[in-house]
């Protein structure tokens, strides 16, 4: 007993070390990060000139980076993998950049961008990924994942239907995280600087225990019951693995943080045991820039740091952030293409009392994007919560490093606020979710424009000439008397097919979420969950603006079909399909198209948004989770068009996609804010999930000079958010620039580029995903004539 109260008055006195200034609250009686931040940070309504310059150990550093391992990535994909150690928590010896000089310490491997293995998703891709990189596999290492242990990706194709089968193999649904980690998971990462990895552990017991097995139990009951307690107790053991990451690195995180250092650090090592163990479609790190900023005004208030300190700090957890890696595929990185990650960093927007989130911290991170300091990346995948009421000086600094870089998303604060509260953060691109009370089963999307075409030609595939849709389920278009197809009808028929897709889809995820928490279960992220987790099915679509064109055009204008018998000799011909195949068409006069601020248009797109949402809806789901949907595309945008054919609206066979929610590239004519307004009519009800926007405006369409620039974008943003606008990502470019760095990428190694939720470097992409950039619509100004 002596020896237990000794323990507990140890406790004690390390969590009033840790909390010594603090204003108290419940998070001290229990996990409660939000009442912690609520109660003691700062809100700030400055502007930039307290930020204080890189120092010489951060440039050092990312020199470090830059020239000894990012150069070679630039020219060899990948700069090294391990092929003999399967990834986990406490897999890998200790990493440094620079032992002397890591403010931050911790990398995912033991050397900067050296990439692991994580077969537990999948072997094949594993095997593939590896060969790709020019290594060799350790047959040792196989034998384990093929003969001994079963991984995700062999339970979900042991399990997929024959109609599953065949909407993944004629591409209307792609993407599907059936090889790899699902990601979309934000572990509350701030738990192990706040509390200690000891209290976090003393509590998951507690969570585990406290649901008692009783004899009344229907057999559903006993199953969730048994799943509860072996979750738990996989949380704790990888909370344990956390103690010895940690202890690799001299780091005791068994205790709450006692500095900013060490929050900052604390909290970036709980993410990197994620990046460890899980490679996840998504691996973002949360909402971090209100509560580091608390330890930072205690230490500069104490005398222990000065700015240039706070600054340092923040520079060197980014750099880190920019250096997480995963083992993929050539095939994946054509989906998801520049190798990103998301290690998506919201901040700012207001808390539920009116109080505006913005903090010094909120300052300093955008400060690492300058040339003073890291410059533009991709990662962390910047995301501010607008909202016109921000401090003024904060929304010019956001719009003056948007100009300068084209490295920051801006999402809707009012929006995500209101329906995830004011601890809400971005998973991914535009996904929002309760910072460890909330996760999502990742979805990726389907070919909503491609079902379109399976509407008119009765479920076979205009690329294959492959029945994917059931005999029967929708019979095809037949012309009406005068040769044109009939608009009410093919709608009719699209309201079918994409019941039929839904189904498929909705079925394949089931599967897949089922078998990801069978074989994949990623325990360090749900460990830093609440005991009762709100689970989202985060579906999505792709070819929006395709579908509202075509639907405009049948409706205003007169469409003729084009059979297959007839195009025999042009790009359009689909050689294994029957003579009654529509596989192209002729359409005869004007119709409106989305993306102009026109109702005509944009009220098909909110239709076939609300009918794919209503049609997910209704089905069953896996753990009771709650259906979302996204219009987001990455860059799937162009995969999706590669395997597509030819549409009403003129969309031609094989060409991208426009990205997310936007409309059909270069036919938003009429301006920034205009194409700003048509995506903003989307219900955000029937997308909670997200609706992407990716805008390119020249610098000469935002004004004169930089005053000028960042004064009207600013004035567009407002704008924007004030017309239901929920994401946009701003590029601020030249197309002759992005066309010199196509020829000359020895010269734009860091361009970065927004593409559809997330940045890349422009030369990282491929060369089809950068003519699709310099294909899309570079706004002259806000409004055009």
């Amino acid at each position: 007993m002596a020896a237990v109260e000794s323990q507990a008055a140890t406790q004690q006195e390390l969590e009033a070390k840790a909390w010594e200034g603090f204003a108290g609250g419940h998070w001290q009686e229990d996990i409660d990060v939000r009442d912690f931040i609520q109660k003691n940070y700062t809100p700030y309504e400055g502007d930039e000139s307290f930020l204080a310059p890189a120092t010489a150990k951060t440039k050092h550093l990312w020199k470090t980076l830059d020239d000894n391992y990012l150069a070679v990535e630039r020219k060899q994909r990948v700069y090294d993998v391990d092929t003999h150690t399967p990834a986990d928590i406490d897999a890998f010896p200790a990493g440094y950049i620079d032992d002397q000089d890591d403010v931050i310490v911790g990398l995912q491997t033991d050397v900067p961008c050296k990439r692991a293995m994580m077969p537990n998703g999948g072997w094949r891709m594993v095997e593939q990924a590896i060969k790709e990189a020019g290594k060799e596999v350790d047959p040792e290492v196989k034998k384990i994942y093929t003969r001994y242990r079963k991984t995700h990706n062999d339970g979900v194709f042991g399990v997929y239907t024959d109609r599953i089968k065949r909407a993944r193999h004629n591409k209307i649904l792609t993407g599907l995280p059936d090889a790899y980690g699902r990601g979309r998971i934000i572990g509350d990462y701030r738990r192990v600087a706040l509390y200690g990895v000891n209290t976090l552990i003393k509590l998951k017991q507690r969570d585990k225990d406290s649901v008692p097995y009783r004899n009344d139990f229907t057999e559903p009951e006993i199953e969730h019951w048994i799943r509860f307690r072996e979750e738990h107790d996989e949380q704790i053991k990888a909370l344990k693995k956390l103690i010895k990451l940690g202890q690799e690195y001299n780091l005791d995180l068994s205790r709450p943080a006692q500095t900013a250092q060490e929050a900052v650090q604390w909290t970036y090592m709980g993410y990197l045991a994620s990046v460890k163990s899980q490679d996840g479609a998504a691996m973002s790190i949360g909402r971090l820039s209100a509560f580091f900023d608390i330890y930072f005004e205690r230490d500069l208030k104490k005398g222990l740091i000065t700015e240039t300190d706070a600054q340092e700090i923040i520079d060197n957890i980014v750099m880190k952030l920019r250096i997480v890696r995963f083992l993929r595929t050539k095939d994946y990185d054509k989906i998801f293409s520049g190798d990103p990650y998301w290690a998506t960093w919201s901040d700012a927007g207001f808390g539920d009392d009116g109080r505006c989130m913005v903090t010094k911290t909120s300052f300093r991170l955008l400060n690492t994007l300058t040339l003073e300091h890291l410059g533009p990346g991709p990662e962390p995948n910047i995301t501010i919560f607008w909202d016109p009421k921000l401090p003024e000086g904060y929304k010019r600094f956001c719009a003056k490093i948007s100009i300068d870089t084209s490295a920051i998303q801006y999402e809707s604060d009012k929006q995500i606020r209101s329906h995830w509260g004011d601890d809400a953060a971005i998973a991914c691109c535009v996904s929002p979710m309760r910072v460890g009370k909330q996760m999502q089963f990742f979805a990726a999307r389907v070919n909503s424009a491609k079902a379109l075409l399976y509407a008119i030609n009765g479920g076979i595939d205009e690329m294959t000439g492959l029945r994917v849709i059931d005999e029967g389920y929708i019979e095809p278009v037949k012309p009406k008397a005068d040769g044109t197809l009939d608009f009410e009808e093919v709608k009719n028929n699209y309201e079918k097919a994409l019941e039929w897709l839904s189904e498929t889809y909705v079925e394949a995820l089931n599967i897949i979420h089922y078998m990801h928490d069978k074989y994949a279960y990623e325990s360090i992220e749900m460990a830093l969950h609440d005991k009762e987790v709100y689970r989202t099915l985060g579906c999505g679509m792709s070819g929006l603006s395709i579908a509202a064109d075509s639907l405009s055009a049948l409706k205003y204008a007169k469409v003729y079909p084009i059979y297959n018998k007839d195009a025999k000799g042009t790009d359009e011909y689909c050689e294994n399909g029957p003579d009654d195949l529509i596989v192209g068409y002729k359409t005869v006069g004007d119709y409106p198209v989305y993306g102009n601020d026109d109702d005509r248009a944009d009220d098909l797109a909110k239709w076939v948004v609300s009918t794919v949402m209503g049609q997910v809806r209704r089905l069953p789901v896996y753990r009771g989770a709650v259906p979302t949907q996204s219009i987001l595309t990455i860059t799937s945008n162009v995969e999706y068009g590669k395997n597509t054919g030819s549409f009403p609206s003129g969309h031609h066979k094989g060409t991208p996609y426009s990205p997310g929610a936007n409309p059909e590239n270069g036919r938003d004519t009429h301006g920034m804010l205009p194409s700003m307004f048509s995506v903003g009519k989307i219900d955000y009800n029937d997308a909670l999930d997200g609706i992407s926007l990716t805008n390119t405006i020249t610098p000469e369409g935002l004004g004169r000079d930089e005053d000028d620039r960042i004064t009207n974008l600013v004035g567009i943003l407002d704008s924007g958010n004030g017309h239901g606008l929920y994401h946009a990502n701003i590029n601020v470019l030249r197309k002759e620039q992005l066309e010199d760095a196509m020829n000359h990428p020895e010269k734009y190694p860091h361009l970065t580029v927004r593409v559809s939720g997330y940045a890349v470097n422009f030369v990282r992409l491929t060369k089809e995903q950068q003519l699709d950039v310099i294909s899309r619509t570079f706004h002259k100004g806000a409004v055009t004539d």
